[in-house]
């Protein structure tokens, strides 16, 4: 029988607890360090590229420049969506949440993979092959199909992150703004046990099908405590309107007990270092759409934030401003997100099956005990 013991730890949202082994990444939330299996989120931003970042996330490595070559030629055979997931995803509401339709559409691609339920080692990495490729397809299509416009045909020639702007837009996207979009993609792709990861490594210990995990974990993301932040702030950037208006309406809000999204970290105490670029980026893009607006607002509020809450901006801070000056709708930051994490969902389920053991934690039971039943005729 399990017993819950007096040395176990009991910890509101198991804040602190240690819930699994990983060598995928790490958060050191004193010195503000993310790492990728060692390597340092800094270099990996300013050197390497998200289908590199992939291949780390699942081989503990970096790939030589031949592997490197036939994970890109193995994604980009893949990057279209099975006709029968297209022709579900032209049935659902054009209201639907993006997120919602991910979901689902993710899901639908289980019934089209006889070999799903294989989740040997080579089986479960052909999935995950799927599934990154496929995703900035799924992202695209629920978009454009909701706009009343036809879905783009991926282009096997482009990268992830080109081929995202492309389907999504219809047009190639600049040299600049691929590459800016490609870094973001890479500082998303892993943040340690998160609530969408841990979703996911729990659905994965029962021996559930890949497709299962990530649906569940698409699902966790869904929820506004741990996707939507950037959305938010973008919504809020538009509210205040122009940079005179900041400080004035930051105060009023903190004064309401209003949340300022895209401020402080469950983990972190210093700055977070994807907002270190994500900050740059921001400012890269207003000064190339000839508009630094949102930039010049954002670094405000992040200034009148520091001054009034010493609360440092996270990582959805400064991608609101970054993405909405690549012209994504604001709906979508958070399928954006799940373009990039599920090279890390599939790196922690991968991670999962090579040493899987039930999870199955206790809770510390706060009820009564000893009741008497009394029968239904006497209450």
């Amino acid at each position: 029988m399990d017993k819950v013991t007096d040395a176990a730890p009991k910890t509101a949202g198991l804040r602190g607890v240690a819930a699994a082994t990983s060598s995928i990444s790490d958060v050191n939330g004193e010195k503000g360090e993310l790492i990728y299996q060692g390597y340092n989120i800094h270099d990996l931003a300013q050197y390497s590229t998200f289908e590199e970042v992939v291949f780390l996330l699942w081989h503990k490595r970096l790939p030589t420049a031949a592997e490197l070559s036939q994970l890109k030629q193995s994604l980009s055979e893949l990057y279209a969506l099975p006709k029968e997931v297209l022709t579900l995803m032209r049935q659902f509401p054009r209201d639907s949440e993006p997120m919602d339709v991910l979901r689902t559409a993710v899901s639908a691609l289980e019934f089209y993979d006889k070999s799903a339920r294989n989740i040997s080692r080579d089986n479960a990495l052909a999935t995950a092959t799927k599934l990154t490729a496929q995703f900035p397809a799924l992202v695209a299509t629920s978009d454009r199909l909701r706009r009343g416009l036809e879905p783009v045909q991926p282009d096997p020639k482009q990268n992830i992150a080109t081929n995202f702007l492309y389907l999504l837009k219809g047009e190639k996207p600049s040299e600049h703004d691929a590459t800016v979009f490609d870094k973001c993609l890479i500082l998303h792709a892993d943040h340690e046990l998160n609530a969408s990861t841990f979703s996911a490594r729990v659905i994965a210990g029962t021996l559930a099908t890949i497709y299962a995990g990530v649906t569940g974990a698409i699902a966790a993301l869904s929820g506004p405590l741990h996707g939507g932040a950037n959305t938010a702030v973008m919504k809020t950037l538009l509210e205040i309107g122009s940079v005179d208006n900041v400080e004035n309406f930051i105060k009023k809000a903190l004064a309401e007990k209003r949340k300022i999204m895209g401020f402080g970290h469950a983990v972190y105490r210093t700055e977070d270092p994807r907002a270190t670029h994500l900050r740059q980026f921001s400012k890269e893009m207003g000064e190339r759409a000839g508009d630094t607006k949102w930039y010049e607002m954002s670094q405000r509020v992040e200034e009148v934030m520091m001054k009034e809450k010493g609360l440092f901006a996270n990582v959805d801070f400064f991608s609101a401003s970054a993405y909405y000056s690549m012209g994504i709708p604001l709906d979508l930051f958070t399928p954006i997100f799940a373009v990039s994490r599920i090279s890390g969902w599939t790196g922690h389920i991968l991670e999962q099956y090579a040493d899987n053991k039930l999870i199955r934690p206790r809770a510390d039971y706060v009820g009564e005990r000893n009741r008497t039943y009394v029968p239904l005729d006497k209450r």
